[in-house]
């Protein structure tokens, strides 16, 4: 079989084009590869020195003593992002609902608008604004106003837009019979949403979920502006935590020796816990099945 000029032009570049993709690929594979491989060079001497057991063992967070407690900051970085996920995710979710099938169309196209630009806000400015603002709030409530509450609450805003934007674009993949015909079989719309059109999109709930709490483990700036920066366990939501991206911001810096090394550690965790979250919500997250509408 013979194929004409244009036809092997395009054969052709579809498989320059494969070709390119994989190529970036691999390169995106090993740059990240390579990544991990430093991280985790610079965290061994201290493992080798002081042990694993030390970063959950130790008395606190001294280095210049020898001692590397991370739990404190470990569990105000988990406390902080898990409060922003349980503020930012059903809001963002009520938002794509909004959108997708309550709201006039000028009026979703406008709210899409703003979520856009807010994605592209940078996180000090977020900060500024809770230093300024938020913090002074809750002080007047509870000295002294720079704690986890704090921190739950400017991060909570800052992935909102993330958590809307990929709920309403998944939401808006729902093949559209199936929407229409829980709607002609006479069922009101509020449970055509609920029971049938969010099970369908919860692939993409769960992506979204993923993504912002990916975010929110890893915000730095913003955080350490609000939340005081105190090294202890929280007892309640007005206390000053800290987290472990913001003790890498704030120390490292002047760190050396098995005080650096102990930074890294504090890196191989939160990437840990990143990637932990991914496998997790990729294995509860069922596959989306494609259907024409």
């Amino acid at each position: 079989m013979f194929l004409s000029s244009a036809s092997r032009g395009a054969l052709a570049g579809r498989h320059a084009l494969v070709a390119a993709l994989w190529g970036c690929g691999i390169v995106s594979a090993l740059v990240i590869a390579a990544i991990l491989a430093f991280i985790l060079g610079e965290a061994v001497p201290v493992l080798r020195h002081v042990g694993a057991t030390a970063f959950v063992t130790d008395a606190s967070w001294h280095p210049a003593s020898g001692q590397f407690n991370l739990l404190p900051m470990l569990a105000g970085t988990v406390l902080v992002s898990l409060g922003a996920m349980l503020i930012a995710g059903p809001v963002g979710f009520i938002s794509a609902i909004f959108c997708q099938f309550y709201a006039p169309p000028w009026i979703a196209a406008s709210y899409r608008r703003v979520l856009y630009v807010i994605v592209g806000v940078p996180s000090v400015v977020y900060g500024l604004w809770g230093l300024v603002v938020l913090v002074p709030l809750i002080g007047s409530i509870e000295p002294p106003g720079a704690s986890l509450l704090a921190g739950m609450l400017v991060l909570s805003i800052m992935i909102l837009p993330t958590v809307a934007v990929i709920a309403d674009t998944s939401l808006g993949q729902v093949p559209g019979h199936i929407f229409r015909g829980g709607l002609a079989l006479g069922v009101p719309m509020h449970r055509v949403v609920l029971r049938i059109v969010l099970p369908a999109a919860r692939a993409g709930l769960f992506t979204a979920l993923v993504l912002a709490a990916g975010r929110a483990l890893g915000e730095t700036m913003a955080v350490l502006m609000v939340t005081g920066n105190a090294v202890q366990m929280p007892a309640s939501l007005f206390d000053p935590i800290r987290s472990l991206a913001a003790n890498i911001a704030l120390e490292m810096s002047y760190a050396m020796g098995d005080h650096r090394s102990a930074l890294f550690v504090s890196g191989v965790i939160l990437t840990a816990i990143v990637a932990a979250a991914t496998v997790l919500a990729d294995r509860l997250s069922p596959a989306e099945t494609h259907h024409e509408d």
